[in-house]
């Protein structure tokens, strides 16, 4: 098992990526604790878990307040004795949010207060405990748009997975001799209920499948994949990279930078 005696805490755990993941860590041998604002999916994510015989527990908390991330960190050590494994997964996406003119300004307040500031939260109380852990894994949301941009405006949204992917890199920097690694990951478009909200048609699905080059949407249990080889022992040489699940998208649309300087140039 590839998570035998490590505890993970997942935000986010009530739906989509975060409730697959649950599952998958749980599968691999470790105990999670499931925190969600949404008290219902949190604990049926928590009773999946139970019946295939793992072990989870749930915790209400909402990520963009300081006390629920430091009450949530807590619950995670008191309840199993230590924390290995932070997924900074939750997060959302606003049906009002647009481009510059039209969204407003509580719609993107909103949207970088649980995006941004919750990762923040979750790694401002988690890294002490995993210190006292001896080490671990972080694993923070972005997505493919940080790096591209989205094919319909959600300024918001994107701004916020580029802050995600900023911090992550700078968080791995800082704590990489201290055994704690820390990684972005990116998805593509998924077949989950956050973006099929927004593709409520046939059209607009086909719209937005004939950029990927797999030619389909990926799924939350393909990222809970993912997120399973950031969070074992088997990714113990990276840290803060930009793990890419995205069908092939960002490799089709996205251009390497080009060097600055010509080689053996100071100018």
């Amino acid at each position: 098992m590839r998570l035998k005696d490590k505890v993970a805490l997942i935000t986010g755990a009530g739906s989509g990526i975060g409730y697959q993941t649950a599952l998958r860590f749980a599968r691999e041998g470790a105990a999670v604790l499931a925190v969600d604002i949404n008290e219902e999916g949190g604990l049926q994510c928590v009773a999946d878990i139970g019946q295939r015989g793992g072990s989870a527990s749930y915790f209400r908390a909402d990520v963009s307040r300081a006390s629920d991330c430091e009450k949530m960190i807590d619950a995670a050590e008191s309840t199993f004795g230590k924390l290995d494994v932070l997924f900074n997964n939750a997060g959302i996406s606003h049906a009002e949010d647009d481009d510059a003119i039209n969204t407003s300004e509580a719609v993107w307040d909103q949207t970088m207060t649980v995006n941004v500031k919750g990762v923040f939260l979750g790694c401002k109380y988690g890294v002490p405990a995993l210190r006292r852990a001896g080490g671990g894994s972080i694993i923070n949301t972005a997505s493919f748009v940080a790096l591209m941009g989205a094919a319909t405006p959600q300024l918001a949204y994107t701004a916020s997975k580029g802050a995600v992917l900023s911090m992550t890199r700078e968080l791995a920097m800082i704590h990489a001799r201290e055994n704690i690694r820390v990684n972005a990951l990116c998805p593509g478009p998924l077949r989950t209920e956050l973006l099929m909200k927004y593709l409520d048609t046939e059209e607009k699905k086909q719209r937005r499948l004939v950029h990927i080059p797999m030619g389909r949407f990926g799924e939350a249990t393909e990222i809970a994949d993912a997120a399973l080889y950031l969070a074992s022992d088997e990714s113990s040489f990276v840290t803060g990279s930009s793990f890419m699940v995205d069908g092939g998208i960002t490799a089709a649309y996205v251009t390497p930078e080009q060097p600055r300087v010509k080689a053996g140039s100071w100018l």
